[in-house]
């Protein structure tokens, strides 16, 4: 069964910092162009970062830029994302998608828009609150 796993959410201060994980079973993370979203009840989920499968170049979202990295490990067949200096506003539900396509920095522009992925994980909630 292909699946990903999403984990580390969790309660944080605002200035704090978490670690989300997406894992994938059935398949391998390599060659796969990795997304982040999230969603707050009641808005549209929004594109947080991604990266590439073939050379991992990687984009954010400018309410994210400086603060939160994405990164990935083959031999874990995980990818993650490292959020440090957390706002408040940073609360929701984390999703992590894949897709297997041959991505680039010269494909890849800007992040790919969510339904452009083929491989949902169950989400991980992150709440940032004093």
């Amino acid at each position: 069964q292909l699946q990903l796993v999403e984990s580390g959410g969790g309660l944080v201060q605002p200035g704090g910092s978490l670690r989300l994980s997406c894992a994938a079973s059935g398949f391998t993370l390599e060659d796969h162009a990795i997304g982040w979203f999230r969603q707050v009840p009641g808005k549209e989920r929004e594109g947080v970062s991604c990266i590439a499968s073939l050379d991992d170049t990687t984009q954010y979202g400018d309410s994210v830029k400086g603060r939160f990295t994405i990164s990935r490990d083959n031999a874990k067949n995980t990818v993650y994302l490292q959020m440090n200096s957390l706002k408040p506003e940073d609360t929701a539900v984390y999703y992590c998608a894949a897709r297997l396509v041959p991505l680039t920095k010269a494909t890849m522009f800007k992040c790919p828009r969510g339904d452009f992925y083929d491989y949902w994980g169950q989400g991980t909630q992150v709440t940032v609150s004093s």
